[in-house]
């Protein structure tokens, strides 16, 4: 087996290093994984501008290197869209068919976590690890979300709450996003030290510039590679089973920049629908301060949440109305981590050095400000539509010559409601718990989660979509699609978790076929 990796291996023995740039605010955000340049360029022509490179890692491990993760299940509910709310479409699988399959990307991945989301799909198994403990500001909002009639619980994160799978615990750095620099958090290095040792080879570096087909075009007879380390040189692969694994944007450009005489519009794309019903979960937000410490700043992810609202995201309780609009699913997020001032408390050097004070006034203001801010954070599903797409701008270039990925994305109506949706509980949350809100993130500035999904659509109907159940492109018969992209509807949970598991349904459908 041989993979090919676009970017470099970024060696253990640096993360310390990583998490000092992230943390010093005289380094970009964008440094502390080598991203942008003319490797990473990109166009955004679409009705808001989607900022591509805040959440890409192009090297061995990719964007697990800087994830939160968190890896929740998807609902059932979130495989029958059309069938339940009357929008998107049915997945071609369902539930019970990822089933066994998100208990294993649970064991590979290392979650630790409870059974104590009376929300959650059902499951048999624990989790491998026990959940890690409720922070001093879950506590709190825990009591005014009891007053309003709101359940919580915690959230099954991909790091370790002990030693697992060679790994130690979480030690508490608190930069888990950008930069976890014990190795408790789970990335992609760990299974791919793996697969080396099992006899696979891993080139870094090394691009993909485009897949040719042979014969009648029925079949990918070779994977064309930039040798970066040796100057850009081109090289191929050949195999008898392909598989694409380069997420929601890179998946759906390589197979657009790989048209050919018998794929015009680009390879397996004779249904149109490469590129398209590009979605992702949009950002809901509100915080403020406290006239008490919250104990945050001290943990850098989430460990407490609720989706009482994800099924039913127009439901009432004792202290908040109802609502009757058309709504996608919402999940509330309780943040208790540090970082930037936008959706989350700031540190005492950012304060610091916007505050523009001195001396005892300056320490003052630090003591005002910092270790009493509080916030509630929420995803919301985006309903997925043809014209959110991938496609390629083809006045621009990257560093090999190719046309850069042109993102072109806009928010619907209905996306809008249930952002504002999302801010009514948030404030009736805060409201409770006596916060003076500072800040709100809504329907007029929300923002992506960076969670890219649908541009090679999942589904039955070679006319109407990219892969079939199996994850196998219907116009090629050797290529598989292992990524979000084959999210035919995206919810609103993070998708890793899922990501996973439909790569172990694939590799066992590879692997049938080899």
């Amino acid at each position: 087996m041989t993979v090919l990796d676009a970017g470099p291996r970024f060696e253990g023995d640096d993360r310390t290093e990583r998490m000092e740039r992230a943390l010093r605010p005289a380094h970009h955000p964008f440094e502390v994984w080598s991203m942008g340049g003319e490797r990473d360029a990109y166009a955004s022509s679409g009705e808001r501008h989607y900022p591509l490179n805040h959440a890409r890692v192009k090297g061995v491990g990719g964007s697990t290197l800087h994830w939160q993760g968190m890896v929740m299940r998807l609902h059932e509910s979130d495989f029958r869209r059309r069938t339940r709310d009357g929008v998107g479409t049915d997945w071609p699988i369902d539930y019970e068919t990822l089933r066994p399959y998100y208990a294993a990307a649970e064991r590979e991945l290392g979650v630790a976590g409870a059974a104590d989301n009376p929300f959650a799909p059902p499951r048999e198994e624990p989790y491998p690890m026990p959940a890690f403990p409720p922070s001093h500001s879950d506590a709190l909002f825990a009591e005014a979300c009891e007053a309003l009639g709101v359940a919580t619980h915690s959230v099954p994160n991909a790091r370790n709450s002990e030693a697992y799978d060679g790994r130690s615990p979480c030690v508490g750095y608190g930069t888990c996003k950008p930069v976890c620099p014990s190795g408790a958090k789970y990335t992609a290095e760990v299974h791919v030290r793996r697969a080396e040792r099992a006899g696979a080879t891993v080139i870094p570096e090394a691009p993909v510039q485009r897949l040719e087909t042979g014969g009648d075009g029925r079949r990918v007879a070779r994977a064309v590679y930039a040798d970066d380390a040796a100057g850009g040189a081109e090289r191929t692969v050949t195999a008898d089973q392909f598989v694409l694994a380069a997420g929601g944007v890179e998946t759906p450009r390589l197979l657009l920049l790989s048209a050919d005489e018998d794929h015009p519009d680009g390879l397996a794309n004779a249904s149109g629908a490469v590129g398209r019903y590009f979605t992702d979960h949009l950002f809901a937000g509100m915080g403020g301060t406290l006239d008490e410490p919250v104990g945050g700043n001290r943990i850098g992810f989430v460990t407490g949440e609720s989706h009482q609202f994800y099924d039913d995201p127009g439901a009432s309780t004792r202290g908040i109305p109802g609502s009757d609009a058309d709504l996608g699913p919402i999940k509330l997020e309780f943040l208790n981590y540090d970082g930037t001032s936008t959706v989350r408390a700031p540190s005492p050097v950012r304060i610091a050095l916007d505050d523009g004070a001195w001396g005892d006034r300056l320490l003052d203001r630090i003591r005002e400000r910092y270790g009493n801010g509080v916030a509630i954070g929420a995803l919301v599903g985006q309903t997925p539509r043809a014209d959110n797409r991938i496609a390629l701008d083809r006045s621009r270039a990257d560093d090999h010559g190719n046309p850069v990925p042109d993102v072109r994305w806009s928010i619907d109506d209905r996306t809008r409601r249930t952002v504002r949706r999302a801010n009514e509980i948030q404030r009736a949350i805060l409201s409770e718990l006596g916060v003076d809100v500072e800040w709100t993130v809504g329907p007029e500035n929300t923002g992506p989660a960076y969670h890219h999904m649908g541009t090679t659509r999942m589904g039955t109907d070679p006319d109407r979509s990219v892969v079939d159940r199996r994850l196998r492109t219907h116009d090629v018969a050797n290529l598989t699609v292992a990524s979000s992209s084959v999210f035919p509807t995206g919810g609103a949970m993070n998708p890793t978790l899922t990501i996973a598991a439909l790569a172990l349904k694939a590799a066992d459908h590879v692997a049938a076929d080899l």
